[in-house]
């Protein structure tokens, strides 16, 4: 499998990077895991705008998933070659309403769908193309699911966004990478089911023997520096600061 951070900034894009979204690929198959605010034009720089063959949306928050609109308009208003046919869209109940009041003005109520097959998330394992993938609902104020990938006998997972809880464990245990989200500074944020700090994705991965964890979703107000220390202290195996443009081979 072939990992590329499009976008790593949580909440907000920052002056380096578009929000969430990482691009996965294996035999030929692209599947795009989350697209917030920025990831669109992003993923241009990889990969061609029609080329992507499902997207996996963690949850429904903006930095996540709201340039979901724009690419609406890209299928559904294509000039040349007429519109898009439909690309799986998995996300969580609600997923199409959210993005049609989102976009706001779409020709009808099942626009969308027009160019998205939406397929309701739960926790559970099933097949996106060659993938073999699990999904776990996690500890966020809204639905929120973490995904695991294995493909050729290897894994990454994929945390979302999520407080401490045990089935982000579970989810990771053995993963070849471990894309973990690290929004909190320890000993300064200590807010239950909304998101982890490096220290914590540190405990992840060392507890699940991950092969290599890489810290991502860092808001521009809190130090990505820090983070790393922090989850150095207690995981021993190389940790990365995910940044727009790394290719990891998995």
């Amino acid at each position: 499998m072939k990992l590329t951070v499009v976008g790593c900034s949580g909440s907000f894009p920052s002056a380096e990077s578009a929000c969430s979204s990482y691009l996965v690929e294996a035999d030929g198959f692209r599947l795009l895991l989350d697209m917030g605010n920025g990831a669109l034009g992003e993923l241009q720089r990889h990969i061609g705008l029609y080329d992507l063959d499902a997207i996996f949306l963690s949850h429904l928050h903006a930095d996540h998933c709201i340039d979901m609109c724009a690419y609406f308009v890209a299928r559904f208003y294509r000039h040349e070659g007429g519109r898009c046919g439909t690309i799986p869209v998995y996300g969580p109940d609600g997923t199409e309403q959210r993005l049609t009041t989102a976009y706001d003005d779409v020709p009808d109520e099942r626009s969308m769908s027009e160019v998205f097959e939406f397929r309701t998330l739960k926790s559970g394992t099933f097949e996106i193309g060659p993938f073999r993938v699990r999904t776990e609902r996690l500890a966020h104020p809204v639905e929120a699911y973490g995904i695991r990938v294995e493909h050729g006998g290897r894994s990454l997972t994929y945390s979302g966004d999520t407080g401490v809880c045990p089935e982000l464990g579970k989810l990771a245990e053995g993963s070849d990478l471990f894309l973990c989200e690290a929004s909190f500074t320890h000993g300064k944020e200590d807010i239950p089911d909304l998101h982890l700090n490096g220290r914590e994705a540190g405990e992840y991965a060392q507890r699940g023997n991950v092969g290599r964890l890489v810290l991502t979703h860092i808001p521009p107000w809190t130090s990505a520096e820090q983070n790393l220390a922090d989850a150095h202290e207690v995981y021993a195996g190389p940790i990365d600061l995910a940044v727009p443009g790394a290719v990891y081979e998995v």
